[in-house]
């Protein structure tokens, strides 16, 4: 049984394919690639001359027992255009073909656009949602950003040159004038962070027309910290309560939500208050 290996490429600089990397594209019986043009560029500039076939967006599922059938025979590597394989480009089902043939996957981890932007952004890494591209249309966006609107998480999106500025409009106009990082070119010879809130993200690129591919780290939802209530406002809160009937469980749930007192100090002051 052969083993499927994930085999991560450049985004632009073609110092970054690992010597690890490398070498498993030139020991794999075949190389499942989403542009054969593409990667025989590489692959001639590594001096490698592994036989090539095709897997892209439209042809991923008829070529499934194709590529099941030569890792059956041997070792073979799945590699898109640029970056990590199955992220945001075809892979997942053909990994799930192949585990359930009962074959090994062995991720080449390597370039990742997604992520070199998240950790050059400044925004916080410590969590984050990766969603993709954009939805094409604005009515569509619109549709899509309250959904996530709530979440506290840093998001990180990828978008076209020419949707940068519809999309800058629609995400100030849903989710606020939150601080962003634009990445774009990561790793190519015109490299470029830009950082600062998504209004002035939008008069800088209406100024400087936007080239390249671009991925977009945008921060999450800021956490509003309540100010805690005054000892004698949560008194009367409390006997309020109490009063209306409410139990002490509920009661203490409710105003520790509302309050910023702890859960547990309220339910003593009930008890003190009810004996």
């Amino acid at each position: 049984m052969g083993t499927l290996y994930l085999v991560a490429t450049p985004i632009g600089n073609l110092e970054d394919l690992s010597p690890r990397a490398a070498r498993t594209l030139g020991e794999v019986r075949l190389i499942a690639a989403e542009d054969t043009r593409v990667t025989r560029k590489l692959l001639t500039h590594f001096h490698l001359h592994t036989p090539l076939t095709s897997y892209f967006e439209h042809n991923k599922l008829t070529k499934l027992d194709a590529i099941l059938a030569a890792l059956a025979e041997g070792d073979v590597a799945l590699v898109s255009d640029a970056g990590t394989p199955a992220i945001n480009d075809p892979g997942y089902e053909l990994v799930k073909a192949a585990l359930q043939a009962g074959h090994t996957i062995c991720p080449i981890p390597g370039p990742s656009a997604p992520l070199a932007a998240l950790a050059a952004s400044g925004l916080p890494t410590d969590a984050f949602l990766y969603l993709g591209y954009l939805p094409r249309r604005s009515i569509e966006r619109r549709a899509f950003l309250p959904q996530i609107e709530a979440l506290p998480y840093t998001l990180v999106f990828l978008e076209s040159p020419h949707r940068l500025l519809a999309a800058l409009k629609d995400l100030e106009q849903t989710l606020g004038n939150r601080q962003i990082a634009i990445a774009r070119e990561l790793t190519k010879l015109h490299e470029q962070i830009w950082r600062g809130s998504i209004s002035a993200a939008s008069e800088y690129f209406t100024q400087n027309e936007p080239r390249g591919e671009f991925t977009l780290v945008l921060a999450g939802k800021a956490k509003v910290e309540k100010q805690k209530w005054a000892e004698d406002k949560l008194k009367i809160a409390l006997k309020f309560g109490l009063k209306l009937g409410e139990s002490p469980s509920v009661l203490a749930k409710r105003v520790a939500q509302e309050s910023g007192w702890d859960r547990k100090e309220i339910y003593k002051r009930i008890t003190a208050l009810q004996g």
